[in-house]
C-alpha cells in the first residue's frame, strides 16, 4: 500500500526531533516567520498548555492568525473537516467516498450567499474571509516545502486543499439538530409494536401521546430511508482504504445505533451570581458533550486586537469561539432540544410528486464527483419544495425528503456566537441569540456588573397542526408556519435564586410564565439524570468556589442509579451470586468511582442487559429497534408494574450481567470494579493505515475514567468494550471579572500533530479531573508561555 504505511523511523528525523527537544526544554522558545496575507506585524504567545493567544493590530489580522495558527495545529483535521462536508473525499481518498460524497452534498447551504452572509454579526464575513485566508497562507507554505506535511496526508497519499470562505458556511453537517431519525425509528416502532413500543424507547416531555399523522401508514416508512442522511453525516472512516470490509448491520439496528450515538453528545453549564459565590464575582462554567477523540473536537484560543478580546473554545474550522468571554461577558452553551427537522413521505409519478393536488416536479441537481485515480462521476441530486430527497422508490411511487433548518439563512453551525464576541450587556445578549441559528442551546451569561441569566436560542418551526414526532405527507397538509419571532423563546433574568443550571433537560417554563409553550418547541430532550445532581449540588452550596464548579463538572454520582437501587431494594435470591450483588448495589451511594464494583454491577446491567429483558418482556416485535439508548424510559416502565412482572425480569436481567462481568473480571466479586472495566483510549481513524509503531504513536491511553453518561462527568461508554465514546470535549470554569483566575481542560491535546508535546498531554489532566490556568492578561499569559511566534508580513 504505497504512501498508506509509513514508518517511525522515516518520520523521527523530519517531524519528532524539534517538538521533543522543545519539550526538554524550560526557555522560551522564540521564532520568526514572514507570514504571506499578513497585514501589520503581530504575535502568537503559545502557553504551557498549548493554547495560543494571538495578538494582532487588527481583529482582521487577528483572524486571519486564528486561521494560519488552526491549520498549524490541525490541518489535517480541517482539512479533512471540510472534504467532509463539500462532499470532497474522493477527490483525495478514490472511489470508496462516491457515496459519501454524494450524501454530503445534499446536506450543504444552497440558498442566497447575500441573505447567509447578512444573517451573521456585521463583521463576521471579515471573519470568515480572514480566517480562511490564513489557512490558504499556511497550505501554501505546506505545499512549497516551507512546513511539514502532516503525517496523515502521507499516510492517505493525499494533499491539503485551498479554502474558500464560502465553505466554512455552507457546511451544515456538523451541527446538532433533531429529530429527523427519531421520527423514522418512531414509525418503525409503532408498526412493530403499536405506541406503547414506542414509549419504551424514548420517554416524552411534556408527557404526551404520539399522533399518527393523517396519511401516514408508519409501517410504509423503510427500514433505510435514513442512510443517505447518516451516511451524509458520518466521521469518515479509512477501513476501505485500509482494504478491510465491515459487515453492515441491519438498517433498524444502524438507526438505533445512530440515534444512541447521537442521544450520548450533551452538555452542562451554570451560572452563579454574585450573592452565590464566595468571591461575590459571577461564575460561570461550562463543558460540552460530544465524540471525544485524536484530536480533540474543540480548539482554545485568545484573539486579542482592537475591538476584539475574545478567549474560549470552538470547533479549529471555525472563527472565533463558540463559548468563552470577551473581557466583560461571558457565555456558555448546551444542546436545548428544538425540534427542527421533519420527514415528508409522498406520492410519487416518476419524478413528480402530489403537492395541494397537482403534481410538482423534484428539483434536480447534476454535479461532478471528481475521483482519485478514475474518472470523476456524474450524480444528480433531487430536492421537493421541502429539502433534498433521501429515498425514492419510483416503482412503488414513494419518495421522502427533509425538511430542515439546515436550508434556512443563518443556520451555519455555531457561528451564530459572532454577534457574542463583542457583547458587552444583557440586551446585546439578547440581540445576539434572537439571531442565533444552529444548533439548538440554552445559553448562559454572566458579565462583570454581577448580572446572570440564560436563554433559549435557536430557529424554532411552528407546526400548526401535528407534532412533529413522526413523518408526514407530504402533500401540502403538514407546512410549517414560519419560525417563532425574535424574542420568542423562554429567558431568565438574574433568577431569584442566584442560580441557573441546564444539563439539556426539558426546562421549557411552565404556563403561565411561558405561554407559548403551547407553540410545541420539542419533546424529545435528555433525561434529567444529570440535571437533577447538578442542580442538587448547587442548591447545597451557597457560597461557591471556583473549585466547587470544578468538582460538580467531574461529579461522578448518578441520580439514575438511585432509581436502580430503589427498584432493587425489596429484591432477594437464592442464588449467592446474585445475592451478593444486590447487596452492593442496595449498599451503595450510586457514586461511579473507579474503585466501585457496584458501579460495574449497575452500568453494565443498565447499559447492555436491562433493555433486552424489558422489550423481551413488553414489546418483543419491537426489540431490535429499541436499541441501548437512555435505560430512563426503561426504569419508568419498570417503575409503573406490579412486583410480579417487574421482580423477574430484574432477577433475570441481573444474573446476566454476572455472567458477562465474570468472564471480563473473573470469578471473585471481590475484584470488581468500574475502573477496570470503564476507559478511555483515543484512536484516530487513520491510524488503520499505519504500522503497528506509528499507530501506536498517533493513539491516546489507556486511562481509566470513572462516571458515565448519567452523572455530571458524561463519560459514554460503548457496550463492546465499555470504553468511553463521548464525554466533555472541553471544560470551562470562568471566573468573571478576574479572568486571570479561570481554568480549563481540553482533551487529549491542543495540537493534532502526534509528534508535538501537546497531541496528549491534557489526557491524564482530563481524565483526572484536572485543570490548567485560563490566562486572559498580557502580564500572565506572559508568564505562562512556552514560545513566541513573531510574525511579520511577507514581502
Amino acid at each position: 500500500m504505497l504512501g498508506r504505511t509509513v514508518g517511525m523511523a522515516a518520520l523521527l528525523a523530519s517531524l519528532l526531533a524539534a517538538p521533543m527537544q522543545a519539550q526538554e526544554s524550560t526557555a522560551v522558545r522564540r521564532e520568526s516567520a514572514a507570514v504571506a496575507g499578513l497585514r501589520e506585524p503581530a504575535e502568537i504567545l503559545v502557553d504551557r498548555w498549548g493554547v495560543p493567544h494571538i495578538y494582532a493590530k487588527s481583529a482582521r489580522d487577528a483572524f486571519f492568525l486564528q486561521g494560519w495558527n488552526a491549520a498549524r495545529d490541525r490541518l489535517w483535521q480541517i482539512d479533512l473537516w471540510r472534504k467532509r462536508g463539500l462532499g470532497r473525499l474522493a477527490a483525495s481518498f478514490g472511489p470508496a467516498y462516491v457515496e459519501q460524497d454524494r450524501a454530503a452534498r445534499l446536506f450543504l447551504y444552497r440558498g442566497d450567499m447575500d441573505a447567509e452572509w447578512a444573517a451573521y454579526d456585521p463583521a463576521g464575513r471579515e471573519a470568515v474571509e480572514a480566517f480562511a485566508a490564513g489557512v490558504n497562507a499556511y497550505v501554501a507554505e505546506v505545499q512549497a516545502g516551507a512546513r511539514p506535511l502532516p503525517v496523515e496526508f502521507r499516510l492517505t497519499d493525499s494533499r491539503p486543499e485551498p479554502w474558500a470562505p464560502e465553505d466554512v458556511l455552507r457546511i451544515r453537517s456538523h451541527a446538532l439538530v433533531s429529530n429527523a431519525a427519531s421520527e423514522v425509528a418512531r414509525a418503525r416502532a409503532v408498526c412493530a409494536g403499536g405506541l406503547a413500543a414506542d414509549a419504551i424507547r424514548r420517554r416524552l416531555e411534556p408527557a404526551h401521546t404520539p399522533v399518527i399523522p393523517r396519511g401516514l401508514d408508519p409501517c410504509d416508512v423503510p427500514a433505510d430511508v435514513m442512510r443517505d442522511y447518516t451516511l451524509g453525516t458520518a466521521p469518515v472512516s479509512f477501513e476501505a482504504l485500509a482494504g478491510a470490509t465491515t459487515a453492515r448491520a441491519g438498517a433498524d439496528l444502524e438507526l438505533a445505533q445512530f440515534l444512541s450515538a447521537a442521544e450520548a453528545e450533551g452538555s452542562n453549564n451554570w451560572v452563579l451570581a454574585p450573592s452565590r459565590t464566595a468571591t461575590g464575582r459571577p461564575i460561570l462554567a461550562n463543558d460540552p458533550h460530544r465524540a471525544v477523540g485524536a484530536p480533540s473536537l474543540r480548539y482554545i484560543a485568545h484573539l486579542d486586537a482592537p475591538g476584539l478580546s475574545i478567549i474560549g473554545a470552538g470547533e479549529p474550522a471555525l472563527p472565533g469561539v463558540s463559548f468563552g468571554h470577551n473581557g466583560r461577558t461571558a457565555f456558555g452553551l448546551t444542546i436545548f432540544y428544538i425540534d427542527q427537522e421533519d420527514l415528508y413521505a409522498y406520492e410519487t409519478r416518476g419524478e413528480a410528486y402530489r403537492y395541494r393536488g397537482g403534481w410538482e416536479p423534484m428539483r434536480a441537481v447534476r454535479e461532478t464527483i471528481e475521483v482519485k485515480g478514475e474518472p470523476p462521476r456524474e450524480v444528480t441530486l433531487r430536492f421537493t419544495r421541502h429539502g433534498p430527497v433521501l429515498w425514492h422508490d419510483p416503482t412503488k411511487g414513494r419518495a421522502f425528503a427533509l425538511r430542515t433548518v439546515w436550508n434556512e439563512p443563518g443556520l451555519a453551525g455555531y457561528f451564530g456566537s459572532s454577534r457574542m464576541w463583542r457583547a458587552q450587556s444583557w440586551d446585546d445578549f439578547q440581540a445576539a441569540r434572537d439571531r442565533w441559528g444552529a444548533p439548538p442551546l440554552n445559553l448562559v451569561y454572566a458579565d462583570t456588573s454581577g448580572e446572570i441569566g440564560w436563554s433559549a436560542a435557536g430557529r424554532a418551526p411552528v407546526r400548526p397542526n401535528w407534532d412533529g414526532l413522526m413523518p408526514v405527507p407530504g402533500d401540502g397538509r403538514y407546512e410549517w408556519a414560519g419560525f417563532l419571532a425574535d424574542g420568542g423563546l423562554p429567558a431568565v433574568r438574574n433568577p431569584k435564586d442566584g442560580v441557573f443550571a441546564t444539563a439539556n433537560e426539558m426546562n421549557v417554563p411552565a404556563e403561565p410564565a411561558y405561554p407559548r409553550s403551547k407553540r410545541k418547541l420539542g419533546f424529545e430532550w435528555a433525561d434529567r439524570t444529570r440535571s437533577a445532581r447538578i442542580k442538587e449540588v448547587l442548591a447545597a452550596t451557597p457560597k461557591a468556589t471556583l473549585a466547587d464548579s470544578m468538582a460538580l463538572q467531574t461529579d461522578n454520582v448518578s441520580a439514575q442509579a438511585r432509581r436502580g437501587i430503589a427498584l432493587v431494594a425489596p429484591l432477594a435470591s437464592p442464588d449467592p451470586e446474585l445475592a451478593r450483588a444486590l447487596a452492593l448495589l442496595k449498599a451503595w451511594n450510586a457514586d461511579e468511582a473507579l474503585d466501585s464494583p457496584a458501579a460495574a454491577i449497575y452500568e453494565a446491567w443498565t447499559g447492555k442487559h436491562l433493555g433486552p429483558a424489558v422489550t423481551a418482556a413488553a414489546t418483543p416485535e419491537a426489540q431490535a429497534l429499541i436499541g441501548t439508548g437512555t435505560p430512563d424510559p426503561l426504569l419508568l416502565w419498570l417503575e409503573g408494574q406490579p412486583a410480579r412482572v417487574r421482580d423477574p425480569i430484574l432477577l433475570a436481567s441481573l444474573r446476566a450481567t454476572l455472567d458477562e462481568l465474570q468472564g471480563r473480571l473473573g470469578p471473585d466479586m471481590a475484584t470488581w470494579n468500574w475502573g477496570r472495566l470503564h476507559h478511555a483510549r483515543f484512536e484516530p481513524a487513520v491510524a488503520v493505515l499505519a504500522d503497528r509503531q506509528l499507530a501506536e504513536q498517533m493513539s491516546v491511553g489507556p486511562l481509566q475514567v470513572p462516571g458515565s453518561a448519567s452523572t455530571p462527568r458524561a463519560a459514554t461508554w460503548r457496550a463492546s468494550d465499555f470504553r468511553q465514546t463521548a464525554g466533555a470535549s472541553v471544560r470551562l470554569v470562568l471566573d468573571v471579572g478576574a479572568w486571570d483566575n479561570s481554568v480549563a481542560v481540553n482533551t487529549p491535546g491542543q495540537s493534532g500533530d502526534p509528534f508535538s508535546p501537546h497531541y496528549r498531554d491534557l489526557f491524564p489532566l482530563w481524565a483526572a479531573g484536572g485543570y490548567f490556568p485560563l490566562r486572559f492578561t498580557r502580564p500572565a499569559v506572559e508568564r505562562d508561555t512556552e514560545a513566541v511566534l513573531a510574525l511579520t508580513p511577507a514581502p
